[in-house]
């Protein structure tokens, strides 16, 4: 079990920017892969592996968002920029031992962060 804890979220102005991070602990050393998912249907955001090496980014987010991580303190950021109103979501960290785009490969999630976009 890996315990997931995301905080950052807040109201923006579109165009502003925002960063999320995730906390982790418990046994992260069994993930080697962290995922940003938004809104009720957990729709892929960004993910990376546990060296940092990999990212992978959903093309609505491209060139905005980055996503990284700190493995000395088991936690994973995700700085947005450009933000738009259709960013508008509750976002959710999660880890997983596979990685991937689909929400169905990982194992732990927390409890999501709400980031709220105006235009």
């Amino acid at each position: 079990q890996v315990q997931l804890v995301e905080s950052g979220g807040g109201l923006v102005q579109a165009g502003g920017s925002l960063r999320l991070s995730c906390a982790a602990s418990g046994r992260t050393f069994s993930r080697d892969f962290m995922a940003w998912f938004r809104g009720k249907e957990r729709a892929f955001v960004a993910a990376l592996t546990r060296d940092g090496a990999i990212t992978e980014y959903a093309e609505s987010v491209k060139g905005r968002f980055t996503i990284s991580r700190d493995n000395a303190k088991n936690t994973v950021y995700l700085q947005m920029n450009s933000l738009e109103a259709g960013d508008t979501a509750i976002y959710y960290c999660a880890a997983g031992s596979v990685g991937g785009e689909s929400s169905r490969w990982y194992e732990d999630w927390g409890q999501g962060t709400q980031v709220t976009v105006s235009s």
